[in-house]
């Protein structure tokens, strides 16, 4: 059995799920595009590739394996991105938590089954219907679970909006001790500028404590002002809405003082630097192009 524990974003990685690139299908057409930068990609024709999306995980599978992480994988479905692990399921302390996902991806929790054998049936949980949740909304900070939410009556129109109040409240009914703190994201079918898919598009706490945040993924000036006073401002990389749009939130930590970061993010690496991480630089960026990046393709398992 595979003892899970995770606490926070950054204490060191034992174990981890690894999205897939193979078998991942054909390019979509506009209308299955699931968030705005996708559409973009499809439009302009700069859809990423199956081969290049494929080497760009080999990269990252090199960082895990040189820290000795033990990585599972989903099994493979013919023609289906299972990219984005993190969508599909969470960890909280010992419990793995079932996300509520759009209807069309129904099919990547099952190609799960190798993992969940491993794991204790008492330990899975699968919330109740109306608990729309998606990994990506839920980020851990040790007594904290921040969650990104969406709460407005348009709710149903946004294709990009995946988590929601009743999710939350179910989480916190879980997890009595912890204390579970919503945002309101930004949301948008169509700029990627002005859409925050997940929490984690838009914020991200680091280990020495740091995080990452951009200012207009929440609809509520007051929830960054809040995360600003948290961390502290001098400890907070500050991303512009180009960043957020190209995923510089959404790196990934090995533990406190290593991060998985896109080799191209030249403004955040220095300041990881600068402020003591080593910064493990992958390519990455054809799968940004997707609405994701590191933390949406990985679903950690086990941190010390």
């Amino acid at each position: 059995m595979l003892a899970l524990n995770v606490n926070n974003e950054y204490a060191r990685l034992r174990a981890v799920l690894f999205g897939t690139a193979q078998s991942n299908g054909k390019i979509p057409s506009a209308e299955n595009c699931y968030d705005p930068s996708s559409l973009a990609h499809v439009l302009a024709g700069t859809y990423p590739t199956e081969t290049v999306m494929q080497l760009e995980m080999s990269s990252v599978m090199a960082v895990f394996q040189k820290y000795d992480v033990t990585v599972f994988r989903p099994n493979i479905i013919e023609n289906c991105n299972q990219i984005f692990a993190r969508d599909i399921a969470f960890v909280i302390d010992d419990k793995f938590i079932k996300s509520n996902i759009l209807p069309d991806r129904a099919d990547e929790y099952q190609a799960l089954e190798t993992l969940l054998a491993q794991l204790n049936s008492d330990h899975i949980i699968e919330l109740p219907e109306d608990c729309h949740v998606e990994g990506g909304d839920v980020i851990l900070c040790d007594d904290y679970i921040f969650i990104g939410v969406y709460s407005g009556s348009d709710y149903p129109d946004y294709i990009t909006a995946r988590t929601n109040l009743n999710a939350a409240k179910a989480i916190q009914e879980l997890f009595p001790q912890k204390n579970v703190k919503t945002f309101e994201l930004r949301k948008s079918n169509s700029n990627p500028l002005e859409n925050a898919l997940h929490l984690d598009c838009c914020f991200q706490p680091l280990g020495l404590g740091k995080a990452l945040v951009h200012d207009r993924g929440f609809l509520n000036y007051e929830d960054y002002e809040w995360l600003l006073n948290y961390f502290g401002k001098e400890n907070v990389f500050e991303a512009t809405a180009k960043e957020m749009s190209q995923m510089n939130c959404n790196v990934f930590s090995i533990s406190d003082d290593v991060v998985i970061s896109e080799q191209n993010f030249t403004r955040l690496n220095s300041w990881l630097v600068a402020n003591g991480f080593t910064v493990e630089e992958v390519p990455y960026a054809e799968i940004s192009k997707q609405g994701g990046l590191l933390r949406c393709s990985t679903l950690p398992l086990k941190r010390d």
